[in-house]
């Protein structure tokens, strides 16, 4: 008899196992989902790189410049000598100019002004380097500038012919002087003699009008052409003073700007010339008018009555982002007494009260800004309710109580939306040009949400 051996075969149910590979790749799927959902569910924001620059803003006003001026008129008639250049400073005993009843003088001094070997050296120098500076830096976009150099040189040859001319023809004026047929004449007071005459010499920064700034029917009369003169005709005026003035009329928006300032930065459009003055605001028939009070440079500008000037109001340079992207963020805004420094950390913190166990846990916001009374901070670190227990006191404080707006934009360096604050300098209809570095502040190079009320905390950014 044989036996068989029965095999006995055990089974083991094994219990569920727990495939930790499984659930980190089902998180990663989950989490790509909903990525790839909110990316094509979301509106693309555009983005702007931040860039440094300045404002361009269109300051230019028209100026009519008032001095201190009185005509001079002839008190003979006969011909007409000139002896000083337009522009020039002269004394109380310096000749202007002379008349001739009988035009036999004259016609000598004419003759000796023309004859260009009468030039001494030391004003040929003169003349030479005048030249050259003017050739050094000649700007072929200014060629307007060469007629008034012309101008000013041929003053300068005259000037010198002419001061030659009395010298060498002294015995004959001494003898026609005599006679009563030749005169010379002396300004009755030291100033700065113009051949320029265009109605406005008696014009002041007190009796001006709106009207005299129209400049479409403006003529300026040139005496220093004229060979002949006749009594009581202008014959040259006389500037007496070098402090001047420019009036601008302006805005009301731009006078109120300006109403806490007492100098302002001018730039002479003609010629590129900056220069900072004082200046003064006045009204007249419901017009503000700023009077611009210069010291220097009257002889400079000697041949103007109007000119383009540029108030260079905005010199600032930062950080130029456009308006579009500025926008405001809400913060709580937590008492400063409320805030202690944590122990040997300089950080200020506060302390929030847990509503179930009363005990106190010492928290670190951010902090984004602050003014005399408040820290500005967020909901990163306090929620609205939180209750903040008063440092050496039973008093509590709860936050949400006070709120306020900070102004900034929306940092997308890192796809998703962060706020930064700003501080404005300057800004156009545009653009703002903002400080650089500033605390939670933006940076060189930072992109930012083009339009920043488009966008919100946190909010994942498609591009």
């Amino acid at each position: 008899m044989s036996r068989k051996k029965k095999n006995n075969v055990v089974k083991y149910h094994k219990g569920f196992e727990l495939n930790i590979g499984f659930i980190v790749f089902f998180v990663i799927i989950i989490y790509v989902i909903f990525h790839i959902f909110t990316y094509f569910t979301s509106k693309p924001i555009s983005e702007y790189e931040v860039q440094q620059g300045t404002i361009a803003t269109n300051n230019i006003y028209k100026g009519l410049i008032i001095r201190s001026e009185s005509v001079v008129y002839a008190e003979e008639s006969g011909q007409l000598n000139y002896y000083v250049a337009n522009g020039s400073k002269v004394s109380s005993k310096d000749v202007v100019y002379s008349v001739d009843t009988d035009g036999s003088v004259s016609s000598k001094i004419t003759g000796e002004q023309n004859d260009s070997s009468a030039i001494t050296d030391k004003a040929a120098d003169t003349i030479i380097s005048d030249i050259n500076s003017f050739s050094s830096g000649y700007d072929k976009k200014s060629f307007s500038k060469v007629y008034t150099f012309k101008s000013s040189l041929a003053s300068t040859l005259t000037q010198e012919l002419s001061q030659n001319a009395l010298t060498n023809l002294s015995d004959m004026i001494t003898n026609a002087e005599a006679n009563n047929t030749f005169y010379t004449y002396n300004p009755a007071s030291p100033g700065v003699v113009s051949y320029g005459i265009d109605g406005y010499e008696d014009v002041t920064t007190d009796n001006f009008t709106l009207d005299q700034f129209n400049n479409s029917n403006y003529n300026n009369n040139d005496l220093s052409e004229n060979t002949t003169i006749n009594q009581l005709d202008p014959v040259y005026k006389l500037v007496t003073s070098e402090n001047w003035n420019i009036l601008v009329n302006v805005s009301d928006d731009m006078a109120k700007m300006l109403n806490d300032k007492s100098v302002i930065r001018i730039r002479f459009c003609e010629d590129d010339f900056v220069t900072t003055v004082s200046f003064d605001i006045l009204k007249k028939d419901n017009e503000y008018f700023l009077k611009l009070n210069l010291k220097n440079s009257l002889i400079r500008y000697i041949n103007e009555r109007f000119t383009n000037i540029e108030l260079v109001l905005n010199s600032n340079t930062g950080l130029k982002i456009p308006n579009s992207a500025i926008t405001q963020k809400e913060f709580f805004t937590i008492p400063k007494s409320l805030f202690t420094e944590s122990g040997s950390s300089s950080d200020l913190s506060v302390m929030v009260q847990d509503k179930s166990s009363n005990s106190v846990t010492i928290v670190k916001p951010t902090i984004f800004s602050e003014n005399d009374d408040f820290y500005f901070v967020d909901d990163d670190d306090l929620k609205e309710g939180d209750i903040i227990q008063q440092p050496d006191s039973s008093s509590t404080y709860t936050v949400g109580t006070d709120k306020d707006k900070l102004t900034g934009v929306y940092n997308i360096n890192k796809g998703y939306a962060v706020f930064k604050q700003i501080k404005k300098l300057s800004e156009n209809d545009n653009y703002t040009i903002v400080e650089s570095q500033t605390s939670f502040g933006i940076s060189l190079y930072d992109h930012i949400a083009l339009d920043g009320s488009a966008v919100k905390e946190n909010q994942t950014i498609r591009k």
